[in-house]
């Protein structure tokens, strides 16, 4: 995953006027945790970020009053209606070090023959993997899978460097028999002789 660099500014103001001088001014508030340091409180570009963000569990490369940090983004508050950024709470990370993130499950493959539905009971696996190299997505194939059948989180084969930090037994994926429809005609039937 290839690193995205960002320059930050520690913020000295607080509070909802202060946090909408700095949206209004294209920044986004942010915090930066981790390791048992105090939080540091900066401002992040905001389309830089938003482009930033656009990639799931994206290394963050800050440079903080001349100082260098390494994040991950773990929250992400965005305005209902509008879609914005608001704030971001970010992880420092530190190269090597492994991290606990939830990576998106994908599907290929078609389902056996009936019409049946499959359904996601999760749609991301908790993965522990080394900071630097976070795998985007995981992709299961769902080939001739009939109704009844499901995938395991254990059942997954994840990239090379990641493993399960989840319920290894939690169902993700399972297949559900379609429901059969009555013809149109019995149902109107049907309402006719209540009536």
């Amino acid at each position: 995953m290839a690193e995205v660099k960002l320059a930050a500014q520690v913020r000295t103001e607080f509070g909802k006027g202060a946090a909408r001088r700095t949206r209004r001014a294209n920044l986004v508030p942010a915090v930066i945790y981790g390791h048992g340091a105090e939080p540091v409180h900066v401002t992040l570009p905001g389309h830089e970020l938003m482009m930033a963000l656009k990639t799931a569990n994206v290394l963050i490369g800050l440079e903080i009053d001349g100082k260098d940090a390494l994040v991950i983004p773990k929250a992400v508050q965005r305005n209902p209606l509008k879609g914005d950024i608001e704030h971001v709470d970010l992880l420092t990370v530190k190269r090597g070090e492994k991290v606990n993130v939830e990576i998106a499950v994908h599907v290929e493959g078609d389902l056996a023959p009936g019409g049946n539905l499959l359904e996601y009971v999760q749609n991301t696996l908790l993965v522990e993997a080394e900071a630097t190299h976070i795998p985007e997505s995981v992709t299961v194939s769902v080939a001739g899978l009939d109704a009844g059948a499901s995938v395991l989180a254990k059942d997954i084969a994840l990239p090379k460097g990641a493993m399960l930090a989840g319920d290894e037994d939690a169902i993700v994926l399972q297949v559900v028999a379609a429901q059969a429809e009555e013809p149109a005609a019995e149902a109107a039937e049907g309402a006719g002789a209540e009536a």
